[in-house]
């Protein structure tokens, strides 16, 4: 295994600690289930949408040496499916069906393409409850986010497929008459895709979508802790008439996936959404065969509540900011700066509206806080929270693990926070919102500034001066002014500094894609 890698195989290592041999029954029966859970999974199961093998060149094939991965409902701790571990002979397979493809799909006209991904689109809104069931099962959300996340990433899929009639090239105007300067766009080949457990659907669409409109095609390695919902993705795909070899998927063994990925020559293209260590691997990996990148990576964001600010508007939109998906995004609001005037205000309003989180499977249709990914998040929440307060943090409210046990944790607030706290520092990825007085626009901008990170930030004022100065002083590339929920398909998503390269969604996250050709006609008089 390279360096390249190294990180990656301590990311995949809870995963693969639920190796198992290849069994005749990979799904565990229903009825070693809960009864919630078990009519679930026979409502997907019945829907068609219950795969367990990977994907190669449109055939769903077992890993070559038969072992398969547990995944689990971190609600509960049952086992869903056991799902094909693979390493670096699939994806190697993979990768060769997406290069043979390539030549074909990119051919396609505009319209054949968008007509597919339409389809695609189509048949995930059919599907969508189904959909959100699976995600809320192997991720933990809320039902109610769960279809949030599957209309977004429909969302993807909808817009490129129309932009994918709107790739224009250029005519240049000669510097001699009898010339003809031409600049086109082509695709860039064959994409690597790596996605993250937290939006288990909708970054894979943000990725796919885009790369099959352009003429790429893809090898997606989805997170071991959610590959069902990409599996049931990617049968809606085949199902939708992208042709096989146009999109397959791997699944297992983390480093060797990543190796083979980044040593082949034939894949053009490296796009990956996760944690920043891994993704300064991939980058460096990318090099010996000079890969185009795109990279999201972690976040610490502000959300900057100015004492001019609608305590309402603020309160909410901060909430929004914070606690969606139980604080497991890379957008949510890691520090919440409060100025002075309106701190204690601020605080009193938000903690009853923390208070008011109902924690719970999310199955549940009052859940709006779901569990942790796994023990090792709750672990690190733990963390931040010890260094927090041992160095003079009061928690306000939560604070500890939830009754529900499992991966279940408190919505915290945490006051009295510095910047020398790793709560400060560094992403906790969790619901704990750390609450930390300014005085002044000055020392607001900076203290939100003092980080390596710079994905998104949020402001909250009525002043519109100001949200224009604030807005263009802070080092992020995404900024919400009086919201807290940004993400849309039509505008472009990404970070600068280092939380990534590139941007997806809109007309930008088309060039990611493609390659400029410039073709120089003589004689042409």
């Amino acid at each position: 295994m390279s360096t390249a890698m190294m990180t990656m195989r301590r990311a995949a290592a809870l995963g693969a600690r639920h190796m198992l041999a290849a069994s005749s029954s990979r799904v565990v029966p229903i009825r070693h289930m809960s009864a919630d859970v078990g009519a679930a999974m026979e409502k997907i199961r019945a829907a068609g949408l219950l795969k367990t093998q990977g994907l190669i060149a449109g055939q769903w094939v077992d890993a070559y040496d038969g072992k398969t991965i547990e995944v689990e409902n971190p609600a509960t701790g049952e086992v869903l499916a056991s799902v094909s571990c693979m390493g670096s002979r699939e994806t190697s397979d993979a990768i060769a069906s997406a290069h043979s493809t390539f030549y074909s799909w990119s051919k396609l006209t505009a319209n054949e393409r968008s007509k597919a991904l339409r389809k695609w689109y189509d048949l995930i809104i059919a599907h969508k409850e189904e959909l959100a069931l699976l995600m809320t099962l192997e991720q933990g959300k809320p039902m109610k986010e769960a279809l949030g996340e599957v209309n977004y990433g429909a969302s993807f899929l909808e817009y490129f497929a129309e932009e994918a009639k709107r790739i224009y090239g250029d005519i240049i105007p000669p510097t001699l008459s009898d010339r003809r300067l031409l600049v086109l766009k082509q695709p860039v080949g064959v994409v690597g895709a790596i996605t993250p457990w937290n939006f288990p659907l909708a970054m894979i669409t943000r990725k796919v979508g885009p790369a099959l409109a352009c003429g790429c095609t893809v090898v997606v390695k989805p997170s071991e802790f959610t590959p069902l919902t990409a599996l049931a993705a990617a049968d809606l795909a085949l199902q939708a008439g992208i042709p096989a070899g146009a999109l397959n998927v791997v699944m297992g063994n983390a480093p060797e996936i990543g190796d083979a990925l980044l040593q082949s020559t034939q894949v053009r293209k490296i796009t990956f959404t996760g944690s920043t260590a891994v993704g300064k691997k991939l980058m460096a990996g990318s090099a010996d065969t000079v890969k185009k990148v795109s990279l999201e990576l972690g976040g610490n964001a502000p959300c900057i509540v100015f004492d001019d600010a609608d305590i309402d508007v603020a309160v909410k939109g901060s909430l929004a900011a914070k606690f969606r998906n139980s604080g497991q995004t890379c957008v949510c609001a890691n520090r919440i700066l409060v100025q002075e005037g309106i701190y204690e205000k601020f605080a009193s309003a938000f903690i009853k509206a923390v208070q008011s989180l109902q924690v719970g499977n999310g199955l549940e249709e009052t859940t709006s806080q779901g569990p942790l990914i796994n023990e090792a998040a709750v672990q690190k929440v733990e963390k931040f929270i010890n260094d927090a307060t041992s160095k003079g943090a009061n928690v306000m409210v939560g604070g500890k693990r939830h009754s529900l046990g499992m991966t279940f944790y408190e919505p915290t607030v945490v006051g009295n926070v510095s910047n020398d706290m790793l709560l400060f520092r560094e992403e906790v990825f969790g619901p704990v919102a750390p609450l930390i007085p300014f005085k002044t626009e000055e020392e607001a901008i900076h203290l939100a500034n003092d980080t390596n990170a710079g994905l998104a930030a949020y402001i909250f004022t009525k002043s519109i001066p100001r949200s224009w100065r604030v807005s263009e002083s802070l080092e992020y590339g995404l900024v919400g002014v009086n919201e807290g929920i940004i993400s849309t398909e039509v505008a472009p998503f990404g970070g600068v500094k280092q939380s990534g390269l590139g941007r997806e969604g809109s007309k930008y996250g088309v060039d990611e894609y493609l390659e400029l050709k410039y073709i120089c006609m003589g004689n042409m008089s």
